[in-house]
């Protein structure tokens, strides 16, 4: 009979192991019920318990495991085993001291794998704790003990922890090399154990920015333990998931929220139910939806009684934030080792406060501090898209000083915070990794599987995910960061307009919309109005796109009419007040996320203008100068573009050094490989932009889409790039002023200036005109001044635009 009972506690033992948790309590239940032996009843008590924690029972989980511990007869080893069980329990019901206590007793009382286990148990507590070092230590034993052991996937999961107390310190690099290496073997144990890696890898993407690709995760996450009814895990997931949306959508951040809290308090896990009210409280304050203030009070003795001192500190800065926003606020006092977010949200708390009490000076102090603490995060990035979305944790700081510096009405200062706002994702200069054979062999599967699905397919696809996710991490990885590039201060950017060039710097304050006009004799700032622009602007996109697929008939005449209508209104809105100032100047530009689809060059008070959209005008003082008289000119035509070969070999006729792909020869490796040996780059290509991630934008070439991912690999970047392929010029924004697209990222890999377009050009259309800028190109033009050059002899007006430093 012992036997028998041993054999189904071991089967109900495995099936819990592998999250088959029914079969696994009615095994383990038949075998309580088939023996008198004491200690083996203990035993099964003790997984009986793990598999009731799982599926939302921890108050019976508990009890069963006290109850095993006060039987007479259950072994010393036993009970280490029961007490490593119930630190589990109180590490997930907050109750850390209780929790270290049973986990050391185990610890103690154990040896090989399931030591290692209690190990890994009491990391988390030490984590839980931001004891980093005592969390370490725990992990590094667990991993020599499974390796010992040869249990790789017990080493995996010790490893990808070691990788989620990389992320806690800030080490976004460290955490996603540790999670990348130990997921394969993690996911192939089973999709709850997946979900599991997935949920801490969300986390990371949080932190980065990336919050779209983090959501989708925790949604498909949250449906994994759902299925698995894992109610303890399905919760924690809706918790980031909540924590996520608070930064962009906080009305669906707060309903989130408030039902993670109802299922914690549901499970008894009432640390877990307060973490998600401090959530919750995030949400309505991003919201500006006015808040008692003793839910914050209620909300952080809770925390902090739970032992989450850095919780408890962030709710009250909450509170604080939320009553500085109308009127007087005392700073909560930040433990001496509070996390880099938790030190810029204190930051913003004191520049809205100053802010609040008309002290425009000392708020900008205070919001520049906060991102001079982002800027000493960020330097250790070299990626593109991690530099931009880790702009996120400073966007309240950015808007705090642009408000600031705009109620202060001192151009000088409005100037020096567009620049900071603007240089945030841009100040790291990236260092080329060497040629990573694996990256390049994902590229090539990602460009296959681009070629076959379409639309949501693509996005959806799990081995598109897959292989997405490995390009990123190991781009992140090996891209390094290189020297911080300087910003000019205002007198500089005087210095270097001459008389024949003004500056307009746009400026948005998340509520105002203003102008630092510049000259090498003046500078003012000229308020917009913002109504008047988003009137204008509304439907833009569309109305460019029809009139360029309706030309000809009454229709087109109609369309162009309307068109130029709006064209006019949009040049009245952004450009009348400052007509008189900008004369016959050309013109350097930058521009806020909100102004990134206008198509400058259509408006009137631009026709015939040179003029560049720079990604900075420190960049663009910096950059003055140090191009070269172009000598050599390469060219790419794509497939399925009717006029791509004639556009190609027209303009390439006009260089007397030029290198022509086209047909099967524009394939990816010739067009990379020919990018990084001539000045000028034109690829004649169907465009497609990535909404989701830009770096997987792209234009299509013989064997496949070349992907940005392609580009900011290239090491020595064309000095100027011309891209005939509709939607390239467009931009995604993410946070506050960033615009991320397939310009930026020519424009990271080196590239001076950018010709492109945000929306459809017809064929013919761009073909004439981009010909006849390679004329002026060709001659020594700078590239603004050829582009509009070209639209005057040609006749064209069209969305095509120069970015960065054309002149």
């Amino acid at each position: 009979m012992a036997t028998s009972a041993r054999a189904l506690y071991e089967r109900g033992r495995d099936a819990t192991n592998a999250q088959r948790y029914a079969e696994g309590k009615r095994l383990l239940a038949r075998a309580a019920s088939s023996t008198d032996d004491p200690d083996l009843r203990a035993r099964i008590a003790g997984t009986t318990a793990y598999a009731l924690a799982q599926t939302g029972e921890p108050a019976r989980a508990e009890e069963l495991c006290r109850q095993a511990l006060d039987q007479e007869g259950v072994s010393a080893q036993t009970r280490a085993v029961l007490s490593g069980q119930l630190g589990v329990l109180y590490t997930r019901a907050g109750r850390l001291d209780e929790a270290e206590a049973m986990l050391s007793e185990a610890i103690d009382g154990l040896d090989g794998v399931a030591q290692a286990n209690c190990l890994l148990n009491r990391s988390l507590v030490h984590m839980q704790r931001r004891a980093f070092d005592a969390c370490t230590t725990d992990l590094e034993r667990a991993v020599a003990l499974y390796e010992t052991a040869g249990d790789a996937s017990a080493a995996a999961e010790a490893r990808h922890n070691l990788g989620y107390a990389a992320l806690l310190r800030g080490d976004l690099i460290m955490a996603l090399e540790l999670m990348a290496q130990s997921r394969p073997v993690i996911a192939d144990s089973s999709p709850v154990s997946a979900a599991m890696s997935d949920l801490d890898r969300a986390e990371v993407l949080r932190e980065a920015g990336l919050a779209d690709e983090a959501e989708r995760l925790l949604e498909d996450v949250a449906v994994t333990f759902g299925t698995a009814r894992m109610r303890q895990a399905r919760a924690e997931a809706e918790y980031h998931l909540a924590r996520s949306l608070v930064r962009h959508d906080p009305q669906r951040g707060e309903r989130v929220a408030r039902d993670a809290a109802r299922r914690f308090r549901a499970l008894g896990s009432d640390s877990w139910a307060a973490r998600s009210d401090a959530v919750r409280l995030d949400a309505r304050v991003a919201a500006g939806r006015r808040t008692p203030a003793p839910q914050f009070t209620a909300t952080a003795r809770a925390l902090r009684a739970a032992g989450f001192p850095m919780e408890a500190a962030s709710v009250q800065l909450s509170a604080a934030l939320d009553t500085a926003r109308r009127g007087d606020a005392v700073a909560p006092r930040l433990p001496v080792d509070a996390p880099t977010p938790l030190r810029l949200r204190a930051a913003e708390f004191r520049a809205v406060r100053a802010h609040s009490r008309g002290r425009h000076a000392e708020s900008r102090r205070h919001a520049s501090a906060g991102l001079d603490l982002l800027a000493q995060w960020q330097r250790s990035f070299g990626a593109l898209d991690l530099q931009s979305s880790s702009t996120m944790h400073g966007s309240g700081l950015i808007f705090a000083g642009l408000s600031a510096a705009a109620d202060s009405g001192d151009p000088a200062a409005l100037f020096d915070w567009s620049e900071r706002a603007r240089h945030l994702s841009q100040q790291v200069a990236p260092v080329r990794p060497p040629h990573d054979p694996q990256l390049a062999a994902d590229l090539a599967e990602l460009r296959m599987l681009r070629s076959e699905l379409t639309g949501k397919e693509w996005t959806a696809d799990p081995q598109v995910r897959m292989l997405s996710d490995r390009v990123r991490d190991r781009q992140w990885s090996a891209t390094g960061a290189g020297d911080t590039r300087p910003r000019a201060a205002l007198e500089e950017l005087r210095a270097e307009l001459g008389t024949e060039t003004a500056a307009l710097t746009y400026v948005f304050t998340g509520t105002a919309l203003l102008c630092v006009v510049t000259t090498a004799e003046e500078t003012r700032i000229v308020e917009l109005e913002l109504a008047a622009v988003h009137a204008a602007s509304d439907g833009l996109r569309a109305d460019l796109d029809v009139s360029a697929s309706i030309r000809t008939g009454p229709m087109g005449a109609v369309i162009a009419r309307a068109l130029d209508e709006r064209m006019l209104r949009l040049d009245d809105a952004l450009l009348g007040p400052l007509r008189a100032v900008l004369g016959d100047r050309r013109t350097v530009l930058t521009v806020p996320g909100i102004l990134s689809g206008i198509p400058w060059g259509m408006l009137p008070t631009m026709a015939a203008r040179p003029f560049t959209l720079a990604t900075s005008m420190s960049r663009w003082v910096q950059e003055r100068g140090s191009g070269s008289q172009p000598i050599s000119a390469g060219f790419a035509a794509g497939p399925r573009v009717p006029r791509a070969v004639e556009e190609v070999r027209a303009a390439a006729s006009v260089w007397r050094d030029a290198h022509v792909l086209t047909g099967d020869e524009a394939r990816v490796e010739a067009v990379t490989a020919m990018a990084g040996r001539v000045d000028v780059l034109h690829i004649a290509a169907h465009g497609k932009h990535a909404v989701d991630n830009p770096l997987f934008a792209g234009f299509d070439l013989a064997d496949g889409t070349l992907f940005g991912y392609d580009v900011d690999l290239i090491p020595h970047a064309p000095d100027t790039v011309i891209l005939s392929a509709c939607e390239l010029g467009r931009s995604s924004v993410r946070w506050g002023e960033e615009a991320l697209g397939m310009t930026r990222v020519w424009l990271h890999a080196g590239t001076r200036s950018v010709i492109a377009a945000g929306a459809v050009v017809p064929d013919d259309v761009a073909s004439e005109l981009l010909s006849a800028v390679h004329t002026g190109l060709s001659r020594g033009d700078a590239p603004a001044v050829a582009l509009a050059a070209a639209s005057v002899t040609t006749g064209h007006r069209t969305p095509f635009q120069c970015h960065g430093s054309g002149f």
